[in-house]
């Protein structure tokens, strides 16, 4: 049985650290004015706050650090999980968000401890970081423009969730339950997304059945399903209604050709 490893504290991460700013030419001095590590080259200088773990009290002492110096580094024992895991990256992101520095230090079973600087503080690019994720801002803004009604309840957990692609499905099983089976092109005329042909043909909830070529009727299943949803239904039905109404208003308006020569055969009368 090997012997139980035995545990770090703060001060055990001093050494490996104070040895590594000596050898970059700093003055290291440990417990400054509560800073547990300073060091200073020039006017440049440095604070290393250590913790035994990433903490949100580490964090709030460190953003205070920032108040001197731009350079402040948090010091903790290396993580046991995987350093390509998402926790990680998460956790590396935030440290760059707030401009830290992160210096993470091994106890090997033999020999001293080791220390690498995982991140240099420096400034965050916010306009950078924006320009990255504009993809993902607009897939958020497409989805809650796709969305009648708010179904979800914010923080819920393992639940079903209603979306903007569900609803479409519901929809177009709604369409399909009131005027029958239908084509694609005469679903959107009826309200319908420009999405409707992939959703009947991918038909991931089983809702659709294929009765002829480019010709689709609701199945039982979806019948069942959508009954669950009696305000999206009446919602849409009403949507569709309001459509066919103006369709119909629109057809047996006279055009302007037709008003012009009728007012031609008035005057010639």
């Amino acid at each position: 049985m090997e012997p139980k490893a035995e545990k770090k504290y703060e001060a055990d991460m001093y050494e490996p650290i104070r040895n590594y700013f000596v050898a970059q030419g700093y003055d290291v001095f440990g417990e400054v004015k509560h800073c547990d590590l300073t060091a200073m080259k020039d006017e440049e200088l440095i604070i290393v706050e250590f913790k035994r773990n990433l903490s949100v009290e580490l964090l709030i002492q460190a953003t205070k650090r920032q108040r001197y110096t731009d350079f402040v580094y948090m010091a903790i024992p290396k993580p046991k999980y995987k350093l390509f895991s998402k926790k990680w990256q998460d956790i590396c992101y935030l440290v760059r968000r707030l401009e830290l520095g992160l210096i993470l230090v091994s106890f090997p079973k033999r020999g001293p401890a080791v220390m690498e600087v995982n991140i240099s503080p420096g400034p965050f690019d916010r306009v950078k970081s924006k320009q990255f994720n504009q993809k993902k801002r607009n897939r958020i803004i497409e989805e809650m423009r796709g969305r009648y009604g708010d179904y979800n309840v914010g923080g819920s957990y393992q639940t079903k969730l209603m979306t903007a692609y569900k609803q479409s499905c519901i929809q177009i099983a709604t369409l399909l339950q009131q005027y029958g089976p239908l084509s694609p092109k005469l679903l959107k005329s009826k309200g319908a997304g420009e999405k409707t042909s992939s959703i009947l043909i991918q038909n991931h909830y089983g809702w659709f059945t294929r009765v002829q070529r480019g010709l689709y009727a609701i199945t039982p299943t979806g019948e069942r399903e959508i009954a669950e949803y009696p305000e999206l239904i009446a919602y849409y039905q009403e949507q569709a209604e309001e459509i066919h109404g103006t369709l119909t208003l629109g057809s047996e308006l006279p055009s302007s050709s037709t008003t012009k020569a009728q007012s031609r055969k008035k005057k010639q009368r």
